[in-house]
């Protein structure tokens, strides 16, 4: 079986912070590989601006140099590398200060292709780089923006981000980015419910126990100090990846696939979640931090000591336990759990439906084990149904617990795209479906905010973990004293 990819519209993509980290590691190899796959039509520019003062040559060889470094040797094709990056061209401008605007806008030209802008730079510098694109004339009625997470660090801030976006393009036109929503599987989980009569019949409180949504990383600060230390596991994961996550699967069915409808449904969820404040925090939140141990395969630092021996209470690791105050949820609990240095690095979501309410079959046969949907986000993308079988043979009865196992990579024979290559795509099409609105930020926002403050309020310090493991104990007895274990698969 072979994907069909459709090329889309020639575009102009300019990318703010075009020597940064991003767009080394995420932006330029997802570019790379939609030219690769065909999915560009002529005459498409990539326009990469910066601070830096270099030519188009140097930027052309740090573009070569960011795709040997982040694409598998086997997808470089040298004749599809020179194609890219002779589209690639750069321009010096610092938008706060104005140096360089006249440049990128003769740069940018009266091209009538597609604009986006790639806000590839710190949120703090959002409002003054649209600023500077509305006052140099350099956007068009149809022109996209696309920011990155962190929008905001609390409710406040995240309203000031939005309006100083908002104050140059309407929301139409604005493209929050959140990479988890790109993943195939993520959006698979869409499909497995609402194309599939097998499963939406029972994705409610009469038949699921409770549901389990795990992203762990076995990674540490990875220079990320200065930013990590301000934000913590809380705003730098929860608010928004594992939020998102929690409302794809737990959202009504939407009238049809249009951005506004799924986004519409989503935002429900969000609106639904019972508070977490300071009467519940201590009781439904664990808050951790790793120490030194040992992490993918060697001994590794804690966390304080990555911060060169500073004094921080951040957290690293969180688990919560969230409810859903609706009709179709009530009583469900949804476990979330988010850490860096953790035992394995795994992003997955179970579906733990409940046990069958009798067994007709003896004891000798083995225990029944209630079913499980495991959805997949990485390292390997793909789903399993847990189900109970016969063991096969004359034996007499014996029950087994077996998956019904899809790999994306081995059932579909494809290299599965990277998150970026999908949602930039899906930003030239001017599909919004992936994409957090406004409104879906600001009411996270307003779930996370009383939780920050709960823990401030009661003090409720960060407890120690070990690298290499699965978080504090703490969060073993947040999930086990409702009579439930966390589902570790690897």
């Amino acid at each position: 079986m072979t994907s069909q990819t459709i090329p889309v519209e020639p575009f102009d993509l300019v990318v703010f912070g075009a020597t940064g980290d991003l767009a080394e590691r995420k932006l330029l190899p997802a570019l790379y590989q939609r030219q690769r796959a065909g999915q560009f039509s002529e005459p498409t520019r990539i326009i990469g601006t910066s601070r830096s003062e270099l030519t188009d040559e140097q930027y052309r060889s740090f573009a070569r140099e960011a795709i040997n470094a982040h694409v598998a040797n086997g997808e470089i094709d040298a004749k599809e590398l020179e194609r890219f990056l002779a589209r690639i061209s750069y321009v010096s401008a610092d938008a706060t200060k104005g140096r360089g605007m006249e440049e990128l806008k003769a740069a940018i030209g009266t091209s009538q292709s597609v604009r986006a802008f790639y806000l590839a730079v710190a949120p703090s510098l959002f409002g003054a780089i649209v600023k500077a694109i509305d006052e140099y004339g350099l956007a068009t009625p149809t022109s996209r923006v696309i920011v990155e997470k962190p929008i905001g660090r609390s409710l406040e801030t995240a309203q000031e981000v939005n309006r100083a976006v908002g104050s140059s393009f309407d929301e139409a036109r604005i493209f929050r980015i959140d990479h988890y929503l790109g993943k195939e599987t993520v959006q698979n989980l869409m499909v497995l419910r609402f194309a599939n009569a097998l499963y939406e019949p029972l994705w409610n409180s009469a038949h699921i126990d409770h549901v389990q949504i795990t992203v762990a990383e076995t990674v540490g600060l990875e220079g990320r100090a200065s930013y990590y230390d301000k934000a913590g596991a809380l705003r730098d994961m929860v608010q928004n990846h594992i939020l998102q996550l929690l409302c794809l699967v737990a959202m009504e069915v939407p009238a049809s696939l249009d951005a506004d409808a799924v986004r519409d449904e989503k935002l429900k969820v969000l609106r639904a979640l019972k508070p977490i404040n300071a009467s519940n925090a201590e009781r439904l939140t664990v808050r951790g931090q790793y120490r030194a141990g040992a992490s993918a395969g060697g001994a590794v630092k804690g966390y304080l000591e990555e911060l060169d021996g500073g004094v921080s209470d951040t957290e690293t690791f969180v688990a919560i336990k969230a409810e859903i105050a609706n009709w179709r949820w009530a009583g469900v609990p949804f476990y979330i759990r988010t850490g860096k240095r953790m035992a394995a690095r795994v992003s997955e979501i179970v579906i733990q439906f409940k046990p069958i309410p009798h067994s007709i079959f003896d004891d000798q046969a083995g225990r029944i084990v209630a079913n499980q949907l495991v959805i997949r986000l990485q390292p390997d993308e793909g789903v399993k149904q847990w189900i109970m079988i016969k063991d096969p043979g004359p034996g007499g009865m014996r029950l087994r617990h077996v998956p019904l196992d899809m790999s994306f990579a081995e059932s579909f024979g494809v290299r599965n795209p990277d998150a970026y290559e999908r949602l930039i795509m899906d930003v030239i099409r001017g599909n919004q479906t992936l994409f957090m609105r406004r409104d879906e930020v600001e009411a996270a926002w307003r779930w996370i905010d009383p939780i920050l403050a709960a823990w401030e309020e009661r003090g409720q310090t960060v407890q120690a973990y070990t690298a290499g493991t699965w978080g504090p104990s703490a969060a073993i007895a947040l999930i086990e004293r409702d009579g439930r274990t966390w589902h570790e698969s690897v």
